[in-house]
């Protein structure tokens, strides 16, 4: 089936059919006679010759770090709402949390004509600026706050900060911090900071004993507990860069028969689905990802459409959800 074989079963001309494909502008008349006769033929229009038409090829990478991920998903359905209301589609990479793969996928997408990309990321290198900087198509970055390129992100120093406030305001004075790689500007660095910072306001020590570096799982909150127990080192709180950490270390606490919150309090950030199924329900820091991905895809299509990159900042809030695993 062709456009012509379209326009000749609709009684249209052939340049009505190829505006009807491409949104332009065609009467109701005759976009209704185009839309029945394409209905009922099944006719899909050839891709590669949009492209030739429109020089776009309809579609967007979206490059993640790891796609088990409840937080990831969330961020997900938001550019899935947005882009499924434009003629855009989906390209999804999966890095798994390796900051070389994310370099890779920039290079396959830059060089496959998508129409621009999305990138979700864990760490900026001098590496990924360079590359960003250099990409022929639109690039917008979700999850981390970077100056030359339009970029959506949270503010978590702010949440660590409240919720390190929690601990203390909870009567905790020796807490533990379990967190990521500071390579990681957001989740790593800026909840460290928030961190220390709440620590500095109500003059409490910061202790490195108390400091463990964890991934993103389970399993790593739980060894990171686990040392701290078996070192003998006091502590009464602990602050956890990400709910599964915390779920972890809540594990370790449950083996070790110290009961929480009247002995350790704990929080995580996130506010994955399981914080409010374990026991004792943990206090976490609840993140708009819905919200934020959908923001990053809007900020993508206007740069597609308009042609000019604002390099738009947007820092998204978010709210503390306070439960049981500090008194609540």
């Amino acid at each position: 089936m062709t456009i012509a074989e379209i326009a000749a079963r609709a009684g249209v001309s052939k340049t009505a059919v190829s505006r009807y494909l491409n949104d332009g502008y065609v009467s109701a008349e005759k976009r209704e006679a185009i839309r029945r006769v394409i209905e009922e033929t099944g006719y899909v229009p050839s891709r590669q010759a949009q492209m030739l038409r429109t020089g776009q090829s309809g579609l967007i990478g979206v490059i993640l770090p790891r796609i088990n991920s409840e937080s990831i998903g969330r961020i997900v359905r938001g550019i899935s709402r947005v882009l499924g209301d434009s003629r855009f589609q989906l390209l999804l990479a999966n890095t798994d949390n390796h900051a070389e793969k994310e370099l890779e996928y920039l290079e396959v997408f830059r060089k496959g004509r998508v129409d621009g990309i999305l990138l979700v990321a864990t760490m900026l290198t001098p590496a990924h600026r360079k590359a960003i900087r250099e990409c022929q198509v639109p690039v917008v970055v979700e999850g981390q706050c970077l100056s030359d390129a339009s970029c959506v992100y949270h503010d978590d120093q702010g949440a660590a900060h409240a919720l390190t406030t929690e601990l203390i305001e909870a009567g905790c004075r020796k807490i533990a911090y379990f967190g990521v790689t500071t390579r990681d500007k957001a989740a790593g660095l800026a909840r460290r900071h928030g961190f220390l910072e709440a620590l500095a306001e109500a003059e409490i020590p910061a202790d490195d004993a108390l400091m463990q570096t964890c991934d993103f799982s389970v399993e790593s909150g739980t060894e990171a507990c686990r040392n701290l127990l078996q070192n003998g080192t006091a502590f009464d709180g602990i602050f956890c860069a990400t709910d599964s950490i915390a779920i972890g270390a809540m594990e370790a606490l449950h083996e070790a028969g110290i009961k929480m919150p009247d002995e350790v309090k704990v929080v995580g950030v996130g506010h994955a689905r399981i914080s409010g199924l374990v026991r004792p329900k943990l206090t976490t820091a609840h993140y708009f990802y819905e919200k934020s991905g959908e923001e990053a895809a809007r900020i993508l299509l206007e740069i597609i459409r308009d042609g000019v990159d604002m390099h738009q900042q947007i820092k998204l809030g978010y709210e503390i959800v306070r439960r049981e695993s500090t008194g609540h």
